[in-house]
């Protein structure tokens, strides 16, 4: 099978691979040219890529409460590894998007502000509060079987992703997501699907609550971004799994 043939396929045995190579800095190795081919037909492995990124930085974090340190300074370690296991490419989208959604007055100087890779301060302060908020949630959740929620919720978080890839339309042609081309409707299913299912097995019947909060944000965020820029872009995308998992790791922590 070519990667022609390949494209209309629903599931390849590259996807997992080109998936964790697109979400994550881990060493994997991909099939460029069928991973392009394949483009955003692969989104239905994002949750998996989002699940092992979860799985070793939580894995980091049960090290330092193994290690007698606090819930809160393991927390840290566990968001800490998160980002460098991703290249903070998720936390740097919603930096972005916080410094051009509310510093610029049309779309067109919001996508240029978020083009630019220095930081103002909408995205200092927005990039601070919501590490603030992931930690504190996180650490709330260390005295229950918390690892396996954070492995569930790295899944969950990454469909928003590929849901709004596949409703709005690219505001920036020529982009990464305008490249990548738009996730089919049985993909976006496939991938939620698999999100859900690992959700209910690691939460429980809470994996319902955090899908309806994620829901809620993930329909939120698409409606500003539409309404700021006219559609997505990568970092739209990317902060969108930031509120997601912003969204459960609250939801859990209230439930718990």
């Amino acid at each position: 099978m070519d990667a022609r043939e390949a494209k209309d396929d629903l599931v390849t045995p590259g996807d997992i691979a080109a998936a964790i190579g697109l979400l994550s800095r881990l060493p994997v190795r991909v099939d460029v040219a069928r991973a392009t081919a394949r483009g955003a037909r692969a989104a239905w492995a994002w949750p998996l890529a989002g699940a092992l990124v979860a799985g070793l930085a939580g894995a980091g974090g049960m090290v330092a409460l193994w290690l007698g340190l606090s819930p809160l300074i393991a927390a840290t370690v566990t968001v800490a590894l998160q980002a460098m296991l991703t290249g903070a490419m998720h936390e740097d989208g919603l930096a972005d998007c916080a410094d051009g959604f509310w510093g610029g007055w049309t779309a067109e100087r919001r996508l240029a502000i978020m083009k630019d890779s220095r930081s103002g301060a909408y995205g200092v302060v927005a990039l601070v509060l919501v590490l603030m908020l992931r930690v504190a949630a996180l650490a709330a959740l260390m005295a229950g079987p918390w690892w396996l929620a954070l492995v569930a919720l790295g899944a969950m978080s990454r469909v928003p992703m590929a849901v709004l890839q596949a409703v709005l339309r690219p505001a920036r042609p020529g982009g990464l997501s305008d490249r990548t081309g738009r996730p089919p409707t049985r993909t976006i299913w496939l991938a939620a699907g698999i999100a859900l299912a690992l959700g209910l097995a690691g939460m429980g019947p809470g994996a319902l609550a955090v899908a309806l909060a994620i829901a809620v944000v993930t329909l939120l965020w698409g409606v500003t971004a539409r309404a700021k820029i006219g559609g997505q872009t990568g970092d739209v995308l990317g902060a969108a799994q930031q509120l997601a998992e912003i969204a459960g790791l609250l939801t859990l922590a209230a439930l718990a």
